[in-house]
């Protein structure tokens, strides 16, 4: 059988072939080009799709200077057909002289026959990359905008890390904008700026809708208005979030109601909402949840054209039903 190892111990690299699965498409990715590049001083570097693997045996033909080395990357393996899947089989579980072979496969199943097939292999070095929970995106999140020497408070890196959850390459775009954006000042971030980066308007104020949306507070209406006359936030961003808002009290409902434990964790509710959406579920009947969910709907093509109302009446009239229920 393969050797199974976790992402953490797969350095220093010690072996010639590499199998990365695991649902973090980002962290696989991200995985493979730490192994292509380690210790790739001399080598031939190649990313190659499933359908190019004859390009991994072109480049390994010995030249002038003897044997060659090649690190290999194989970028969509998860999408072989039967004869790619014996043709990388044979690859991997014969790996010529002089080659590094990583065979990513991210978010393929278990039941997949190149799975199978491939885990098999004893020469193969098998990692599943499981994607991080909220905990350990916000942790790596914070380690990554220190590397950069970008400071940012709390409740920034609270929206960062809900907004950007598992996308690893997202985050570091982000972390490098804020960078360029800060310029070595060292001052520290507010959610304002960070929701500036994300394109995301008055974020502070829209968590403040969200809030008064699920206590069902009259108060709901004129700060709903206030977001689209005043600060001219985007009707379909409004409804994103107040759709997020919904979406986390039903399902909180539902794990609450089915198993009682880790409800929260369960329903995917993240950041500041993790303290609010257990008081606020208590405003709300499943019934009146899963209306509101059919709704959101309906309102969503109406902004979308289908209505010859304004938008933001739409949206208004949506938000005092919630509130009246």
């Amino acid at each position: 059988m393969s050797l199974k190892l976790p992402p953490a111990k797969l350095f220093p690299v010690a072996h010639a072939c590499y199998y990365l699965s695991g649902d973090d498409h980002d962290g696989v990715f991200e995985t493979a080009e730490s192994l292509l590049q380690d210790g790739a001083e001399g080598a031939m570097l190649l990313r190659v799709d499933i359908s190019e693997l004859a390009l991994i045996h072109e480049n390994l033909q010995p030249g002038l200077f003897g044997e060659v080395r090649c690190h290999a990357l194989v970028r969509n393996a998860g999408s072989a057909r039967p004869k790619q899947i014996e043709q990388l089989e044979k690859l991997a579980g014969e790996p010529p002289s002089g080659l590094r072979l990583i065979i990513c496969a991210a978010g393929i199943e278990t039941k997949k026959v190149l799975h199978k097939r491939l885990t098999a292999l004893p020469e193969i070095v098998c990692c599943a990359v499981p994607r991080m929970g909220e905990a350990a995106f916000g942790r790596w999140l914070a380690e990554l905008a220190e590397t950069a020497n970008i400071r940012l408070d709390d409740e920034a890196l609270a929206l960062l890390g809900e907004q950007l959850l598992g996308m690893r390459m997202a985050a570091r775009q982000a972390v490098e904008r804020l960078r360029l954006y800060d310029s070595g000042a060292g001052v520290a971030l507010d959610a304002e700026v960070v929701g500036d980066l994300l394109g995301e308007r008055s974020p502070r104020d829209l968590s403040v809708l969200c809030t008064a949306v699920g206590e069902r507070s009259p108060q709901a209406v004129s700060l709903l208005r206030g977001l689209l006359r005043e600060q001219q936030v985007a009707e379909v961003q409004v409804l994103s979030w107040l759709s997020t808002r919904l979406q986390q009290l039903l399902m909180f409902a539902w794990f609450e109601k089915s198993d009682g434990r880790n409800a929260g964790n369960k329903a995917g509710v993240f950041g500041a909402a993790r303290y609010e959406v257990p008081k606020q579920v208590k405003n709300w009947q499943p019934q009146q949840l899963m209306h509101a969910m059919q709704r959101m709907v309906e309102v969503e093509m109406l902004l979308k054209g289908a209505s010859t109302e304004a938008k933001p009446v739409v949206l208004e009239r949506f938000v005092a039903e919630l509130v009246a229920g």
